[in-house]
């Protein structure tokens, strides 16, 4: 099993060719809406003790969501939607593409080799929301209807609690697993048997806690849970 993270909102960056577009807006780029705080810290601490690749992003969310399909409505933010078809073109291809396609590559290289892939996306939520506080400190997201990553996201709940009692995780909240994101655009180019696509959302309650910490549980319990299931899954296409 190859491991790969990725992390799509990990910067609140506009470009000096749309910066106009945000003047007087400074203080929504540095919200929750215009980044994941801290999930740019996690992912790369994570990378750091599985020895993962990392793919990330740092432009904001508010010029384009890279954890979005091409369809959604919040792909841009209103005043990007402003823009004439080709400005906001040119925006996909030079930021939304590459970053997309730079996994969608890793993957399909991997798969052709025969390899099953465990892709984990690193993102960060805001612990309360429209006055409502969401009651975990880790989310494990993924797609009900696929059994190894439905497995697997139980036994690393599991595996998390064992090695911090106190961290409060969730599967499938604060979000759903299967709705408009990257792993499930990529869920439709792999097969169940070499894909498995996990969004990892961490509380921004814990950014007081140094990244490497909380890392280190979450990797540690992550290493034991595919350590096992790489022992025990059946050979693909058997």
């Amino acid at each position: 099993m190859k491991l790969l993270l990725s992390c799509e909102h990990g910067g609140n960056r506009i470009p000096a060719r749309y910066r106009e577009l945000f003047a007087g807006h400074e203080d929504l780029l540095a919200s929750h809406r215009g980044w994941d705080p801290g999930s740019l810290e996690w992912a790369r601490a994570l990378a750091r003790l599985t020895e993962a690749p990392l793919i990330d992003a740092r432009t904001s969310r508010l010029l384009v969501d890279l954890n979005r399909s091409r369809h959604h409505a919040a792909l841009f933010s209103p005043p990007v939607r402003s823009l004439a078809p080709a400005e906001r073109a040119r925006i996909l291809e030079r930021y939304y593409l590459p970053h997309r396609d730079r996994i969608e590559d890793w993957i399909a290289q991997r798969v052709r080799r025969g390899d099953t892939v465990l892709h984990v996306a690193v993102h960060s939520f805001t612990p309360v929301f429209e006055g409502t506080e969401r009651n975990t400190d880790l989310g494990l997201l993924y797609d009900p209807a696929r059994a190894f990553e439905r497995r697997l996201c139980v036994a690393w709940q599991t595996a998390i609690r064992a090695h911090d009692a106190a961290l409060r995780v969730r599967r499938n909240y604060p979000y759903r697993g299967n709705a408009d994101g990257l792993t499930t655009h990529l869920r439709g180019c792999f097969s169940a048997e070499s894909y498995l696509g996990i969004e990892l959302e961490i509380s921004q309650g814990l950014l007081t806690r140094p990244p490497a910490m909380l890392a280190r549980t979450i990797a540690t319990a992550l290493r034991s849970v595919t350590e096992v299931a790489t022992r025990s899954r059946k050979p693909r296409g058997r």
